[in-house]
């Protein structure tokens, strides 16, 4: 076995693989890849890694398979040579492929990350439909809280129905059906969006209003790709990964 092979699959390796494990509430099937020389190891480099997962939970985000590929990565490794934990010392990007399934997004609707994320885009579109109720658009989306949301994927389109209940426990109802289109890598447009009586209904009313309305992803989101196919979604592109701290 090379000195190079040593230094990663005894000391680099082990201690990646637990910095990944760190990051996530759940993985299936990690497996982990990495290229570097021994003089990029020991200057802290890592020419590219590669990670690919089933079932992960990352930050309450079900995923059920994750392929992904960073290059250039800076680190710590001279500390991990002392016994230090991993850590990352600056920005790099990675590319990848992300599923959903269905069940993936409504398990993860459970959680505090996208459920807020759901609120804000609800309330979002009910202030710019502007005939909703104002006593509801006029709160913050701390002071809402989402009830039983259920997300349908089809072909080209995505279903979301779910009930706002407002700080004083009012609730409001809302379904909508619309397909989701990208634009300059972190802008996702509404397609031809509806309000629906309910989540079965084939049609609804157009929110003509609404159709190409965006969502800024980020700065550090670059997606090439978004396909909704029915009961999955498929994600891929490029995202910034920070050190914690930054």
């Amino acid at each position: 076995m090379s000195n190079q092979s040593r230094l990663i699959s005894k000391v680099l390796s082990p201690a990646v693989r637990l910095w990944v494990r760190s990051q996530l509430e759940h993985v299936d099937d990690l497996q982990l890849s990495i290229e570097a020389g021994d003089r990029q190891i020991l200057s802290g480099s890592i020419k590219q890694v590669s990670v690919s997962a089933r079932n992960a939970v990352y930050r309450g985000l079900h995923l059920s398979q994750v392929s992904i590929v960073g290059e250039q990565i800076c680190t710590n490794f001279t500390q991990v040579l002392r016994g230090k934990p991993f850590r990352l010392t600056q920005a790099f990007p990675i590319v990848g492929d992300v599923l959903l399934y269905e069940a993936d997004v409504n398990a993860s609707l459970q959680g505090p990350l996208l459920a807020q994320g759901v609120i804000e885009f609800l309330l979002t579109l009910l202030q710019a439909d502007g005939e909703q109720d104002d006593a509801l658009t006029r709160q913050t989306p701390q002071e809402i809280h989402l009830q039983d949301p259920q997300v349908a994927l089809g072909d080209g389109q995505v279903t979301l129905a779910a009930t706002l209940l407002s700080a004083s426990g009012q609730p409001t109802a809302v379904v909508i059906r619309t397909g989701l289109r990208l634009s300059d890598g972190n802008k996702l447009h509404l397609d031809r969006p509806h309000w629906l009586p309910h989540a079965k209904a084939r049609q609804g009313m157009p929110l003509r209003d609404l159709d190409g309305f965006a969502f800024d992803l980020g700065a550090d989101v670059s997606l090439q790709t978004l396909s909704l196919e029915p009961g999955q979604l498929r994600c891929q592109g490029q995202i910034m990964v920070t050190p914690e701290g930054e």
